[in-house]
C-alpha cells in the first residue's frame, strides 16, 4: 500500500483523539472556582483538595461543612445536606458537584478522588 492511503486515516484519528480528549477528558487535576458564574445557581463539578486540619463539622441531621482548596490556592467553605462517605475524613481531593456564590460552595453531591 501506498503512503498516501495512510494519511487521511491518520488524520481522521488524530482529529477524533483531540476532540475527545479536550471535551471529555479533563481529567483528575484540581479546578478553579474562578471558572464558575457567582450569579448562577447551576450544578457544576469541581475536583478540590480537602483541608481537614480546618475542621469536618456534621451536625447529625445530614448538614455538613469543611474546606477546600483549589488550584491557585483558593480556600472555600463548603457545606450542604450530603451524607459523607466512610473514607472522607482521611481523603486528599474530593470532586463536589454543586454551586459557588463568590464566598462559599453549596454541595448537592460529593465523590472522593483518592
Amino acid at each position: 500500500m501506498k503512503k498516501e492511503n495512510f494519511i487521511l486515516p491518520l488524520l481522521v484519528a488524530g482529529v477524533i483523539a483531540l476532540i475527545y480528549f479536550s471535551y471529555f477528558g479533563h481529567g483528575d487535576e484540581l479546578g478553579l472556582f474562578s471558572e464558575f458564574d457567582t450569579k448562577s445557581n447551576a450544578n457544576r463539578e469541581i475536583v478540590v483538595k480537602l483541608l481537614p486540619e480546618k475542621g469536618i463539622e456534621n451536625d447529625g441531621s445530614g448538614e455538613v461543612s469543611f474546606y477546600v482548596e483549589d488550584r491557585v490556592g483558593k480556600q472555600v467553605l463548603v457545606s450542604g445536606s450530603v451524607s459523607l462517605p466512610a473514607d472522607f475524613g482521611s481523603a486528599t481531593r474530593v470532586e463536589l458537584m454543586g454551586h459557588y456564590n463568590g464566598s462559599s460552595f453549596h454541595v448537592h453531591e460529593l465523590k472522593v478522588k483518592d
